[in-house]
């Protein structure tokens, strides 16, 4: 049972063929989901670009999974927004983010060992992630998956 997030990533990945880490990369995705990279001192998006502030390849690819929700799911331009809605909207995200760089169906895959380190060590260099990005999607990972299994012991599946 996955998440609608989940759903949408998966089909995403699916549609331009990625479905292992190694085919996370900034240039292919942007080509196949018709944005163009630009550079600048702030991260956002406007109409086909995602323009990111240049950094270690790890820090560009979590600006361009925030901006790829901002591309993907959201319209308006958020200077005219409800302030509100805006941070609705940034909470979508980085919620986004967090599956865009390290899906859910990828890290299923992983034979992650039982040590928390060792498992975060892993996801960092499967995924080209900082250590803290990869502990903190672990750790909503792992609860994740708790609650899925009190959800079934609840239900009696």
């Amino acid at each position: 049972m996955r998440t609608h997030l989940e759903d949408y990533i998966y089909s995403l990945y699916k549609s331009i063929d990625i479905t292992n880490p190694a085919e996370l990369d900034i240039s292919l995705i942007a080509k196949e989901i018709g944005v163009e990279i630009v550079y600048k001192e702030n991260a956002f998006r406007f109409d086909n670009e995602i323009v990111l502030v240049r950094g270690t390849k790890r820090e560009e690819w979590i600006q361009f999974g925030h901006e790829v929700c901002h591309y993907l799911r959201h319209s308006g331009n958020q200077l005219n927004m409800n302030p509100l809605f805006m941070r609705l909207q940034e909470w979508q995200a980085e919620s986004f983010m967090y599956h865009f760089c390290i899906p859910s169906f990828m890290l299923h895959e992983l034979d992650l060992p039982s040590d928390r380190n060792i498992a975060i060590w892993e996801i960092q260099k499967s995924f080209n992630v900082s250590r803290e990005f990869a502990e903190l999607r672990l750790e909503k990972f792992m609860q994740q998956k708790e609650s899925r299994i009190v959800f079934s012991r609840a239900i009696g599946f």
